[in-house]
């Protein structure tokens, strides 16, 4: 019998390291008998992978079948609560280490000061320090790591000169915890103190250097670093070029990232998942894919980068089957693929598509993240589900100014002006102070409803009151909404007096035109669009466009036709308008210029709809 159970959970850490977790809880599942290693193999299975609620889950499911816990599992159990920052399943995995009799383990209290310093409670890990019989360089280096973590360097300096020996890792941690609060240059002095103490820099000391040069966007110094670790002879150590990699993708330097790549001996999937996030950075979907079908061993962090690139680029539709393909390769996907894949269909409009994705999200336990829930809020907006995007947004839990401002956006884009500044009014009251995108939406939900005193009121108090200064998009949105409204003198004064000021550019008049072509302003809107057309004549196309449209809207048929000859005289071509409808889970395009399969039935329908419209009866009931 033993026997069986310990090939069973040697089985399942096999199938749980390989990615198949899904496969491994299945085997777990079927267990008739589970000791202590079967269910710290499935928790260390989870953690592993970065699924760190399952991993709770998985813990309290342990606790009612009567296994009793052991050092592996609460130092298993706490590397989750740590990671998902969970400090309330965290505090209650000490109580219970205490009741247990645990609190003497060393590699258990050093996993609670590591906890804690995840969750930004170095009060907590200090504590948990002071009060360890036996302490270790790891103990030494969680504390360290705790006060870093949450930018208290005093503190951590503190500690960091008491430490009996100041190992190489002691010093890692001073330089990337500085490093990520962009403090660069302490990071820099830091690694040169390290040097004169005669203590040897390696390779993860360069990958924290790196990284610091990452956060902080750096080139100079990040191309320094790569100079140093290549004089220093790392330049064929893993971790170091993997950061390096990372560097140029992260600023997305195409040629020296594919330099970095080739050069290197050994490839893992940080190497593979960075260079596939560099092609899609640089819009090459033809590249990232070759480099994504050439990988030996793919993980979450592949397939997301892939539905990310594909989204990030307009191909949302190849998101989507990516996507797909993640679920039914047995991976499960995390808050960054849910996040990608929302944004894909948002891009698509598919509103099938996005309830599906959000049966996933609630499958999977996503439901009530912040970052899950805006995405599901912005999904149903943009797939003119209203009521769907409100649900969403009452489900988040924890609501911050994202969660606002996409609820905002999606109010204001279908034209519910008053519930869109009740919901303003609902976010200053809970203590949340609005940004420049908040704005945004406040002035396009004014200009869609009608609101103008409103709208002008709020383009006051953004600079007076919340100390905020205009863009080129809110002047756009505040001309867009004057001239909507039919001001167009006044629409113009704004747009000419901000683009004067230096912080706003000429395109905050490109509304203009067409609130011309609206109210029939002919002469008007030719002026401006021969203003804008000389200010940017990379949009020259857009503003023939324009004046085309304005003849068109007042009758003047030949000027519009002399416009549209001018731009074929040019060599100017109109991008053709495109809209699409989703009928059935299956979605239509229609381009300009295109015909459809179906033509002759669509112009039938039309036809008998608008003789329907013309109907006395129909007149009668709008009357």
């Amino acid at each position: 019998m033993h026997s069986i159970l310990f090939q069973i959970t040697s089985k399942i850490r096999s199938l749980a390291r390989s990615g198949y977790i899904t496969h491994a809880r299945k085997l777990f599942d079927e267990m008739t008998k589970r000791d202590a290693v079967a269910w710290n193999s499935m928790l260390t299975g989870y953690s592993h992978l970065g699924l760190h609620q399952e991993a709770l889950s998985l813990f309290r499911q342990m606790r009612t079948s009567n296994t009793k816990p052991d050092h592996f599992t609460f130092t298993t159990t706490l590397n989750a609560c740590g990671a998902s920052s969970s400090l309330r399943n965290g505090t209650k995995i000490h109580a219970l280490v205490i009741v247990l009799g645990c609190q003497s383990s060393i590699p258990v209290n050093n996993s609670l000061i590591d906890m804690y310093g995840k969750c930004l409670c170095p009060f907590s890990a200090n504590k948990v320090f002071q009060e360890m019989i036996d302490s270790n360089e790891v103990s030494w280096g969680s504390l360290l790591f705790a006060y870093t973590n949450s930018g208290q360097f005093d503190a951590a300096a503190s500690v960091f000169k008491s430490m009996p020996k100041k190992v190489d890792v002691a010093w890692n941690i001073m330089i990337s915890g500085l490093g990520q609060y962009g403090e660069i240059e302490l990071c820099l002095e830091m690694f040169k103190e390290m040097r004169e103490s005669f203590c040897e820099p390696d390779q993860w000391t360069y990958s924290a250097l790196i990284s610091a040069c990452t956060e902080s966007l750096e080139l100079v110094y990040g191309c320094m670093m790569h100079a140093v670790v290549i004089k220093t002879g790392w330049s064929s150590a893993m971790e170091a070029n993997n950061s390096i990699l990372s560097f140029y993708a992260k600023l997305g330097s195409l040629n020296d990232a594919v330099k970095v790549f080739e050069s290197m001996g050994t490839l893992t999937q940080v190497s593979w998942n960075a260079i596939i996030d560099v092609f899609m950075k640089a819009g090459d979907t033809s590249e990232a894919s070759l480099s994504f079908q050439r990988m030996p061993d793919k993980n979450v962090v592949s397939w997301t980068s892939m539905v990310t690139g594909y989204a990030r680029n307009g191909y949302g539709e190849e998101a989507l089957d990516f996507f797909v393909g993640m679920i039914r390769n047995c991976l499960l996907p995390d808050d960054f693929t849910f996040g990608a894949v929302l944004h894909a269909c948002s891009s698509l409009a598919i509103l099938g598509h996005g309830r599906m994705v959000h049966g996933c999200v609630i499958r999977h336990g996503f439901h009530a993240h912040v970052y899950i829930g805006n995405g599901l809020v912005n999904m149903y907006a943009k797939c003119g589900d209203l009521e769907g995007s409100n649900l969403a947004f009452n489900d988040i839990y924890e609501k911050d100014l994202v969660s606002f401002n996409s609820m905002l956006f999606a109010f204001g884009l279908h034209g519910k002006g008053t519930q869109a500044l009740q919901l303003y009014e609902d976010m200053v009251a809970s203590g949340i102070k609005p940004d420049k995108v908040t704005f945004i939406g406040l002035f396009l939900t004014c200009s869609h409803s009608g609101l103008i005193d409103k709208g002008l009121e709020f383009f006051e108090s953004m600079r007076l009151v919340h100390g905020l200064s205009f863009n080129m998009d809110h002047v756009a949105c505040m001309v867009d909404m004057l001239g909507r409204g039919g001001y167009l003198a006044e629409a113009k004064e704004l747009a000419i007096k901000h683009s004067k000021t230096g912080d706003v550019k000429t395109s905050s008049c490109e509304p203009l035109p067409g609130a011309c072509s609206t109210h029939g302003e002919v002469e008007t809107g030719t002026n401006v669009g021969e203003t804008l057309k000389d200010l940017e004549p990379h949009k020259e196309t857009s503003y023939y466009v324009l004046r085309s449209n304005l003849y068109c809207a007042s009758g003047r048929w030949k000027e519009a036709e002399m416009v549209r000859k001018e731009m074929v005289d040019e060599g100017l071509k109109k991008i053709p308008g495109c809209s699409w409808i989703e009928v059935g889970n299956k979605v239509t395009a229609f381009v300009a210029g295109q015909s459809q399969p179906c033509m002759e039935e669509l112009y039938t329908t039309l036809h008998f709809l608008e003789l329907e419209m013309r109907h006395p009866c129909f007149i009668d009931c709008e009357n």
